[in-house]
């Protein structure tokens, strides 16, 4: 979070913008969220903690947030959502189709084909892999279901 405080000062003073608590306060609560997370989340998290901003300014502010890559949007299937990470590093997700969780995962393997592509007129800087599927929680539950089924 300090890194990220960091970069965001950083740039507001460089560019001569102010310094506001709804943009530190939105950062704040960004890290905080734990995990993937949308803009409504986000807005009742915030207001929670008795800090209400108006939507053009969440919305304003994730802009920024986005394009100094403090956070990363996702457009999952089930719709997009927002994790809060500085975006230095590739990742892999894995998403399952039928109750929508979401997890990282760790593809080494991927790293390094990544790491060989040649890309024409390009500079690839990170990559985002997501690999769509059914849980083990929710496989059980249909075997369940269509053991139950052929009785």
């Amino acid at each position: 979070m300090t890194v990220a405080k960091g970069v965001l000062t950083s740039y507001l003073e460089r560019n001569g913008c102010r310094k506001t608590p709804e943009r530190y306060a939105i950062l704040e609560a960004a890290y905080g969220m734990g995990s993937y997370f949308t803009l409504e989340s986000l807005s009742d998290k915030l207001a929670e903690s008795h800090f209400n901003v108006s939507r053009a300014t969440l919305y304003n502010t994730m802009r920024l947030f986005i394009e100094l890559r403090l956070i990363i949007r996702h457009r999952f299937q089930t719709g997009t959502r927002y994790e809060a990470c500085l975006a230095t590093s590739s990742h892999c997700h894995q998403i399952c189709t039928v109750c929508g969780s979401i997890s990282d995962i760790d593809i080494p393997e991927m790293a390094n084909v990544m790491r060989g592509v040649k890309l024409k007129r390009f500079r690839g800087e990170q990559y985002t892999l997501y690999v769509y599927g059914v849980c083990s929680s929710c496989a059980y539950r249909i075997r369940k279901a269509q053991a139950a089924r052929n009785q």
